[in-house]
């Protein structure tokens, strides 16, 4: 594994109403970040126990592949249809895996 490799973990709680909505926003973004350069692992996990809470959990080459993803249209576009849906802010924490 490069020394430089990105992993990040990013949280977001749906409001009871609208965790289908955001299950769908959610999953229409597995497929093409799977695509994008850069990118060496992306899972979005749904909490048993707790249906509102989504996480991903991904790999990405360096931090310039993350800055590239979170410039396409397919984040962007899932971005702007999550105000309203989300019952918090999302939780995006990037993390190096210690040696």
């Amino acid at each position: 594994m490069p020394e430089n490799t990105l992993r990040v973990v990013a949280r977001m709680i749906a409001r009871p109403e609208a965790a289908g909505e955001v299950r769908a926003v959610l999953s229409g973004l597995v497929a093409p970040t799977r695509a994008e350069a850069g990118c060496l692992g992306y899972e979005l996990l749904q909490n048993t126990s707790d249906p509102t809470d989504f996480t991903f959990v991904e790999e990405w080459e360096d931090d310039a592949a993350l800055d590239a993803h979170l410039a396409t249209e397919h984040i962007s576009a899932a971005l702007s249809r999550l105000p309203g849906l989300l019952a918090r802010e999302p939780d995006i924490r990037r993390y190096r895996v210690v040696k």
